[in-house]
């Protein structure tokens, strides 16, 4: 089984407060069968201008930050509505971790479980990495999701709050499926010991129909 315990890279500023999913993920990209093209949905209106030129002076388009796998930004990133896009816009862009002091509520449940790393440090600590990755010269960074710490290209290092299951889920680049098939044996089991206590609950349904097409 392959691991990932290291997310390293280029990380972009946001410094934006409450930069909600209807912002990172516009509705027009939402009229779609599959997930295929959300890349080019990320923060469109940040992005581009009313006539579909790329703004200059935002941080994707500068050439410094070309190619960031890690998002710097302010508090509540990801609030708004419910929207799953978001998480995988982001993913198709080649973000692999977002870096705020707080998050909405439903999009961080979305990124956990579709494997996008969410980081959460004290605002003072987002702050002091803001300044740093704001200098094109200094926007590495590395998170160490191991050992839950955050470390800048000068040294400057935090630590943030990881539960047990997805930091082994990260560490295993598994999304909740597959962490659920890692479970498979278990499950298996467990199965074995409902249906031989409960013999008469299975396939209730289908013999109940098998039933009712005899009697009509």
């Amino acid at each position: 089984m392959s691991t990932v315990s290291v997310i390293a890279g280029v990380a972009a500023p946001l410094p934006f407060s409450n930069l909600d999913t209807d912002q990172i993920m516009p509705k027009q990209f939402l009229r779609i069968v599959d997930k295929a093209g959300l890349d080019r949905g990320l923060l469109y209106d940040l992005r581009f201008d009313e006539t579909g030129a790329p703004r200059t002076d935002f941080v994707l388009n500068q050439p410094a930050y070309a190619g960031a796998s890690v998002m710097v930004a302010g508090p509540n990133f990801g609030c708004g509505s419910s929207r799953e896009h978001a998480v995988w816009g982001l993913q198709q862009f080649g973000i692999r971790a977002v870096i705020a002091p707080s998050f909405g509520e439903i999009f961080f449940f979305n990124a956990l479980n579709n494997g996008l790393l969410l980081v959460t440090l004290p605002a003072a600590d987002v702050d002091a990495l803001l300044q740093r990755v704001s200098r094109p010269a200094d926007a590495g960074v590395e998170i160490d999701v191991l050992a839950a710490t955050v470390k800048a290209a000068d040294g400057w290092t935090a630590s943030f709050p990881m539960s047990a299951r997805h930091r082994d889920m990260f560490a295993h680049n598994q999304d909740m499926v597959g962490a659920s098939l890692r479970q498979l044996d278990d499950i298996e089991r467990y199965e074995a010991r409902h249906w031989a206590r409960h013999p008469w609950m299975r396939d209730v349904a289908q013999r109940v129909r098998a039933r009712l097409d005899a009697a009509g």
